[in-house]
């Protein structure tokens, strides 16, 4: 599992979308998807991904998290997408019961 907070999310994606590797999902919290060489390269595995964002959020756009939710389906990716009203640039608790559902699920 790889799991990251904005600069962080944005490694965790980057990395975890072109891993030949199979990883247990990617938590990825207020961050933006740079597509690495081989994002989505057949045959390489296609963890699931969380993404949750802050609507408020005035460091990171979180357009940039829709964005990568939209690239990351259209890859074959399974996502799912979590915007907490009202939050800027951080974790609030909605975001992180999200999370932990998410992580719970694919752990447990």
């Amino acid at each position: 599992m790889l799991v990251g907070f904005s600069q962080g999310a944005m490694m965790a994606l980057h990395v975890g979308t072109a891993l030949a590797a199979d990883l247990a999902g990617i938590v990825a919290f207020s961050g933006a998807l740079v597509p690495a060489d081989g994002f989505a390269a057949p045959g390489r595995p296609r963890p699931p991904v969380a993404l949750i964002h802050g609507d408020a959020d005035a460091v990171v756009d979180p357009a940039l998290s829709r964005q990568a939710a939209d690239l990351l389906v259209a890859n074959g990716f399974e996502v799912t997408l979590h915007i907490s009203p009202g939050v800027g640039h951080g974790i609030a608790p909605d975001g992180l019961a999200f999370a932990t559902a998410f992580l719970m699920a694919r752990l447990a």
